[in-house]
């Protein structure tokens, strides 16, 4: 029986048994982990010859600008570098790194209650980007991001339930050097949030920068490695099917220190990637491969999310488009591999094309990322707040979206099936003896909370009621809370002598006062 049969069964196996399952009834409809799967844009077959075709891919074309280390490590388990200069991976090797590897694994918050497991067929939403730029809260016009919007953007998120994990989501622009870059992205998104977090590195080095600096504020050495609470998300490929080699020595830098690594291909298709959608899910899944072999050669116990983001091009101009239908469909089918292999993963959705949150805002991003949470996508990044295809930003973005992310959840989630919930005596109860209405019966106000999900701004009051109260829209609205969280929410969670310290031993040019409630920012 060969690698695909064998996937095959354990996949189809796991979908029946999620759901033949009877769902778990949770304190609240609102609770942002699910189980998708449901909506299956590739069959079986389709899905075993893009299998097959990224071996082919990776055996026969290989990828060029292999750093020595992996150039080493591979040839030393039967690969071979060609003349002109392409790793060349064999069959067997990649199919026993995918039959060996994690199949599932936790990413810890700084609080425990954060703690997300990347596993089957769970749905966490979180955000994404690496924007170079926002809009501003109070100008509306769009300028370059900086760290201190970072900061916030992470203590908002830390506020917002169905956000489930902060990946670094702006590009600080006022940070000096490359060095200076990454540790305060990093030490912004520590201090602004206690869920997740993701961040990238430009060199090797500071990854151990970015981990001392995290043992510090943990207590001591050694400690970040017992929790890493923070995932490096890396490019390691230049599609098409070229290493990016800085950010694979990233890659292992941050795989030694016991860093989770997203390992990421992010190819466009018509410009990057193959035009026909199954080639660019072909050439993002031999990609990724290729970084999940690298990783496990480095450490078999190695945590890598297998990163296949496949993104569109409008094929009339070459532009991306981050909120085509065509890009749900990839999210969609990127998630089905990951379940082909029992790989925890991520996929981009939410990455709308309109420049601000709007009708065309609202509408991408939900149909984007209900197609990928369906499919059972374990990380959908850029869920949140991103703009104009990751080229911008909107704060109040991420409070009308944890809305959408929490509705997309509910559906995700879907109905359950029991004695109590087929109510067919509360309907004989009700229609023969009772007022001939639910309202008020045990079983409506007992599924009141677990059952039902309420909106946080969205209007479901009367156009007299909507009128009364001032004839707002969901952006007025969306502003109102932000300025609500933005005013008082500054996480404590790091003592200020560990937060002195940090300041001390690390370039951290984050203005403190920034970071203290009555400093009349918001």
């Amino acid at each position: 029986m060969d690698m695909a049969d064998t996937t095959k069964r354990r996949g189809r196996s796991a979908r029946r048994h999620a759901r033949l399952s009877e769902p778990e009834l949770r304190a609240s409809a609102g609770q942002p982990v699910y189980a998708g799967g449901r909506y299956l844009p590739l069959d079986e077959t389709d899905m075993r010859r893009i299998h097959a075709s990224a071996l082919d891919v990776l055996e026969t074309v290989g990828l060029k600008k292999a750093i020595p280390s992996m150039v080493a490590l591979v040839s030393a388990k039967g690969g071979r570098l060609t003349d002109d200069g392409r790793l060349l991976f064999p069959r067997a090797l990649v199919e026993d790194v995918i039959a060996s590897t994690r199949r599932k694994f936790t990413l810890p918050g700084q609080e425990s209650r954060h703690d997300m497991e990347l596993s089957g067929t769970n749905v966490h939403c979180g955000t994404g980007g690496a924007s170079p730029n926002i809009i501003d809260f109070e100008t509306g016009a769009y300028r370059p991001a900086t760290i201190t919007d970072l900061y916030d953007i992470a203590r908002l998120v830390d506020r917002l339930d169905h956000i489930r994990f902060f990946w670094r989501s702006v590009v600080a622009t006022d940070m000096p050097s490359s060095a200076a870059l990454d540790i305060n992205t990093a030490y912004a998104a520590m201090m602004g949030t206690t869920k997740p977090i993701g961040v990238s590195f430009t060199h090797a080095d500071h990854v151990k920068t970015a981990v001392d600096m995290f043992d510090a504020a943990l207590g001591g050495a050694g400690q970040f490695r017992k929790r890493p609470f923070c995932t490096i998300s890396c490019c390691h490929v230049v599609p098409p099917l070229t290493f990016a080699e800085e950010s694979c020595e990233v890659m292992e830098a941050g795989i030694r220190h016991g860093m989770p690594v997203l390992a990421l291909s992010a190819g466009q298709a018509g410009a990057t990637a193959p035009a026909a959608l199954a080639g660019a899910v072909v050439q993002a899944v031999a990609e990724c491969l290729a970084g999940l072999v690298f990783g496990n050669l480095i450490d078999p116990e190695c945590r890598v999310i297998f990163g296949t983001w496949p993104f569109v091009s409008d094929l009339r101009t070459g532009a991306m488009t981050g909120g085509s239908g065509e890009q749900a469909l990839l999210a969609a089918a990127a998630a089905q591999m990951h379940q082909f292999y029992d790989l925890p993963g991520s996929v981009a959705a939410g990455m709308t094309d309109a420049k601000v949150p709007d009708a065309q805002s609202g509408a991408e991003k939900a149909y984007t990322i209900t197609l990928a949470a369906h499919a059972g996508a374990n990380m959908i990044n850029e869920a949140a707040g991103m703009h104009a295809s990751l080229l911008g930003t909107a704060i109040e973005s991420y409070v009308m979206d944890d809305d959408t992310l929490g509705a997309i959840g509910r559906t995700v989630r879907g109905i359950e099936v029991t004695e109590d919930s087929l109510a067919f005596g509360v309907m004989q109860s009700v229609s023969t003896d009772g007022p001939g209405h639910y309202l008020g019966h045990e079983q409506t106000l007992a599924r009141m909370q677990s059952d039902y999900l309420y909106p946080s701004i969205s209007d479901r009051q009367t156009p007299a009621e909507w009128e009364d109260a001032g004839g707002q829209d969901m952006r007025v609205r969306a502003r109102q809370k932000t300025r609500d969280i933005l005013s008082s929410h500054y996480p404590a969670h790091v003592d200020a002598h560990v937060d002195n310290n940090l300041r001390q031993n690390f370039e951290i040019l984050l203005d403190a006062d920034a970071m203290q409630s009555g400093n009349d920012r918001w």
